[in-house]
């Protein structure tokens, strides 16, 4: 199985850390693509650990970016049976993350952008201990097999209102069933923007990683 790593930074406090922020990032992309969040987090969260790990393998037809999964000329298809198979990597890695930090799944958010948001929705409403928050930025939700199962993160959605790439009605189906499983999630469409995260989308974000941190 794939091992992942990627750029990390460590609290802003000078301390251990108490939290752990895990940002995934898009197709094509790689992990320095989604650490300037950490950055622009750090003074918020100074107890928290940023990290953004490459996904497990390379974009086709992009040599210096990653992806999750493959993109199939069905869309759908290939999102539930691409996220399935690289559940178990993000899995492992969490699970190494929390056994060297001394930190848990309580401790833990998962944030996510397109793809990156896709298994961070897939893996994070599964998990066997309850996460902090997952935040997921352009996305879609792919459930898990075992969805709905074990305890229940707050869940925040945020796209884009012009988003071609990622069909924004995604992420209301997403808050649709996150809401009839129990989840307590909250949705924010950035009006006029496209494939991206915008300053009112990053605002809706932090606002939720601090309400959660308290």
């Amino acid at each position: 199985m794939a091992k992942l790593s990627g750029p990390m930074l460590p609290p802003q406090s000078g301390g251990a850390a108490k939290q752990a922020v895990v940002l995934l990032h898009g197709y094509g992309a790689d992990g320095s693509d989604l650490i300037s969040l950490g950055h622009h987090w750090g003074q918020l969260l100074p107890d928290a650990l940023f990290v953004s790990p490459n996904a497990p393998s390379p974009a086709a037809g992009n040599p210096f970016g990653f992806q999750w999964f493959a993109l199939q000329v069905d869309r759908i298809a290939g999102r539930i049976e691409g996220a399935k198979q690289a559940a178990p990597v993000l899995v492992e890695f969490l699970e190494d993350l929390w056994r060297q930090s001394g930190l848990a799944a309580a401790d833990t958010y998962l944030v996510g952008f397109s793809q990156g948001a896709m298994m961070a929705l897939h893996v994070g409403t599964v998990l066997p201990g309850p996460l902090r928050g997952i935040v997921a930025f352009s996305g879609a939700f792919v459930p898990a097999d075992s969805f709905p199962a074990g305890d229940k993160p707050p869940v925040a959605l945020i796209h884009g209102e012009l988003d071609q790439v990622v069909d924004p009605q995604l992420s209301l189906e997403a808050a649709d069933t996150l809401a009839a499983a129990g989840y307590d999630v909250t949705l924010h469409i950035s009006r006029g923007v496209a494939h991206g995260i915008a300053p009112d989308g990053l605002d809706f974000a932090t606002a939720f990683l601090l309400a959660q941190s308290n």
